[in-house]
């Protein structure tokens, strides 16, 4: 690939994160650590690398689940399939990122705003559901710590119902157990 093409490609990226207004840091001339800011996942941080003949676009998703990790990675498998230009990934020991690589030929301004929007939304969307199916214990645990301690629960409204189940089971196992003998 020429130097021209991979000029080029530097160009674009950073005219995309220039025009968007996006915090971004760089350690060498073809590296770019972008900051995206989501609503269920606070903070995206995203690594664009250009090489010689190919634009990495790399951002981490999440640690590798504490359970249920065949639903876990079966579900964001499934999300791969309308993905476009990046996919869901784990590394060896299963933690999970969303990744793609595509040629230097086809980046522009635009296509990079393409793509690091396609990438928050990807992360952003899918945080709550990876969460639910790979750390619900935890989750579980974490808000019941935090309701005996009086402290907010505001970050983990969007859980809600994983707590309210449990009660409702709760509920419905002692309407349904016989009645204690004395």
């Amino acid at each position: 690939m020429s130097e021209q093409v991979r000029a080029a490609a530097i160009a674009a990226v950073e005219a995309a994160v220039k025009e968007a207004e996006l915090e971004v840091e760089r350690s060498s001339p073809e590296s770019f650590v972008v900051a995206l800011p989501g609503r269920r996942k606070l903070k995206t941080m995203v690594v664009i690398s250009v090489g010689e003949h190919s634009l990495l676009v790399k951002t981490f998703f999440c640690r590798r689940p504490d359970e249920n990790d065949a639903e876990f990675y079966r579900w964001l498998l499934q999300k791969n399939d309308a993905m476009y230009g990046m996919a869901f990934t784990a590394d060896e020991v299963g933690d999970v990122y969303i990744a793609g690589r595509l040629p230097l030929a086809g980046i522009t301004p635009e296509e990079v705003d393409r793509l690091l929007g396609c990438v928050l939304s990807y992360s952003d969307d899918n945080f709550n559901g990876a969460l639910e199916r790979g750390f619900a214990t935890s989750i579980r645990k974490e808000w019941d710590w935090r309701h005996r301690r009086g402290h907010s629960l505001r970050n983990l409204e969007a859980f809600r119902h994983l707590v309210e189940e449990d009660t409702e089971a709760a509920a419905a196992e002692d309407r349904e157990a016989p009645p204690a003998r004395g």
